[in-house]
């Protein structure tokens, strides 16, 4: 009988100092930085980087783990450690796989390539109904033809309220501007290739030495360089990713009864439609369509709104 006491007693003891030690090992919060062949770098709190792996568990739930992402992780020598769980996901871009993403910047050039404003506004489509903030920056002003550029896109964006800054990777204009911008919020980089994206980050993160491309001559596109994904921090705070950008470019997830609503313009001019829930289309007494005929709204945005109308309805059906 005394021995059964002490026995238990002594299993007593250590299940109080196997509880103990675990409570002792601190679990850290960071956010996931680069994922490559099952590692991920993690910056905590703090700002120290550590080197981690997923838990067991995570991988055979399924539980899926992205750049972007914040998890609790704990330390087990130096900056190593293993990943508990993620905590917090409030958005997830899936091409390009990335967590938590709070703006896009749709990086566009004057020339080289030239400027299109249906795959502009397609991405604004795209950034619109994934619920991120756009933020339009034409690059490569240092190129003749970017005064005439910059004129288009205000008269183009102006109703629509977009942030607009004009930079130069060349020779470092608009870069304080859009540095303001990238604050304290986690961005994404998006547009045609060949638009000056790397040399954009380049610019704003000295050292980062990320791979640029040239523009074809004969096609006016670029190669697409980027081809993993990457949080970078910022000097002034925040993070932006260097990405292979918006790879879909089709609206598949653009529900077309929502797409009027991707077109902040049209909203507040949409209340005096006849019809609640007006496609803006063959409805009569359409109030967008009176202010695109009285040019009180751009006529190359609503254009292109019917362009990415027929779109979503060939795939999900007729009205």
């Amino acid at each position: 009988m005394k021995w059964k006491c002490a026995g238990r007693t002594r299993w007593k003891e250590r299940a109080f100092q196997s509880k103990k030690c675990v409570e002792e090992v601190a679990v850290l919060r960071g956010r996931i930085l680069r994922a490559s062949g099952g590692f991920y770098d993690v910056q905590a709190d703090g700002g120290t980087i550590y080197r981690c792996r997923a838990r067991g568990r995570m991988r055979k739930n399924g539980e899926g783990l992205f750049v972007g992402d914040m998890v609790e992780f704990v330390s087990l020598d130096g900056t190593q450690g293993v990943l508990e769980k993620t905590v917090d996901r409030r958005t997830l871009l899936k091409r390009p796989a990335i967590a938590n993403v709070e703006q896009v910047i749709i990086v566009c050039s004057p020339q080289e390539p030239p400027l299109s404003l249906q795959l502009l506004n397609r991405l604004l489509v795209l950034a619109e109904s994934r619920r991120l903030q756009p933020v339009i920056c034409l690059n490569k002003n240092d190129l003749p033809g970017s005064t005439e550029a910059q004129k288009l896109l205000k008269e183009v964006f102006c109703a629509a309220a977009y942030p607009l800054v004009f930079t130069s990777a060349l020779d470092g204009r608009g870069l304080q501007e859009l540095r303001v911008l990238l604050r304290g919020r986690i961005s994404v980089l998006a547009g045609p290739s060949g638009a000056g994206k790397s040399s954009l980050l380049n610019r704003l993160l000295p050292g980062a030495n990320l791979r640029t491309g040239k523009v074809s001559g004969k096609l006016q596109r670029g190669r697409h360089i980027t081809r993993q994904v990457e949080l970078l921090p910022l000097d002034g705070g925040g993070l932006v990713a260097d990405t292979p950008g918006f790879s879909q470019l089709d609206l598949d997830d653009v529900d077309r009864y929502a797409l009027p609503s991707l077109f902040p313009e049209f909203i507040t001019v949409s209340r005096h439609c006849r019809f609640t829930g007006c496609g803006h289309h063959e409805e009569p007494d359409c109030a967008v369509k009176q202010a695109v005929h009285d040019s009180c709204l751009p006529a190359v945005r609503y254009e292109h709104y019917l362009v990415f109308l027929k779109e979503v309805a060939m795939r999900g059906g007729v009205r």
